[in-house]
């Protein structure tokens, strides 16, 4: 199992006083040393934390493969078009999200992800993307020439954070947080179904398979086991184990789970 450490959670840091400290770059020896696989980073269009000059000198000082996550806009493709991550991850990006929520719409952006895609090969870069593990999206997602699809684990993260502590990983109404453990355990167990099964879709389209989206030290256990997916993207529970054991523990702890 690869595990690409989402630094982007650093710059959270640097961005909430807006001065030079945490460096996202600093990281990137850490990241190698613990054992992590690759680096991931998500230049979001505004800026919100990961910057174009951070983007930039990741890309040219990693050692390790850079997976760049991007939305389908037109002048954030250029950018990573120069930039040359190994990979370019599609997500889908709305400006309001605390984090990105949801899988990208293939079906409604079928043609411009199409131009998208020709445009990143173009230039040897090698595409993924971010999608909700349903088996009509990864069909469709299958004939647009991409060798790997990202699942979207953010449903399986918030019922089981709901399921085990009472609160989940992003914002849900009072309602949803009361519903029965009975319910829970119920929608645990479809959405794991749904994440099997649509690993299998993936398998029998020739498609690699990487999941992320909420995993934690608690759940990551649950999707590790799961056939078929072969990579993990993991950032804020990462960085946030960091502040109190240090970033190359809570890489190591981590890996030693999946």
């Amino acid at each position: 199992m690869l595990l690409g450490v989402n630094i982007d959670h650093i710059a959270v840091l640097r961005e909430a006083r807006k001065i030079n400290d945490p460096n996202p770059v600093d990281a990137l020896s850490i990241c190698k040393i613990a054992g992590a696989n690759q680096i991931t980073i998500h230049l979001r269009e505004d800026r919100r934390h990961i910057h174009d000059n951070d983007a930039k000198v990741i890309c040219e000082q990693s050692s390790l493969p850079v997976n760049l996550e991007c939305s389908i806009n037109e002048d954030i493709i250029d950018i990573v078009c120069k930039l040359k991550p190994a990979r370019a991850t599609l997500v889908p990006e709305n400006r309001a999200e605390v984090t990105t929520e949801g899988g990208l719409d293939v079906k409604g952006n079928f043609e411009k992800l199409q131009k998208v895609i020709k445009k990143l090969h173009d230039e040897e870069i090698e595409v993924s993307l971010f999608i909700d593990p349903k088996e009509e999206i990864i069909e469709l997602a299958s004939k647009l020439n991409v060798k790997w699809i990202e699942l979207h684990t953010g449903t399986f993260a918030n019922v089981y954070a709901m399921l085990n502590s009472g609160l989940s990983t992003t914002h849900h109404t009072i309602k949803e947080l009361e519903l029965p453990r009975k319910e829970l355990k119920n929608k645990l167990k479809k959405s794991i179904k749904e994440i099997k099964t649509a690993c299998k879709v993936a398998k029998k389209n020739k498609l690699k398979v990487a999941a992320g989206h909420g995993l934690n030290y608690q759940n990551v256990k649950e999707i590790s086991s799961i056939k078929n997916i072969s990579e993990l993207n993991i950032g804020q529970s990462i960085i946030a184990r960091s502040v109190f054991t240090g970033l190359e523990k809570a890489i190591i702890d981590m890996k030693e789970l999946i």
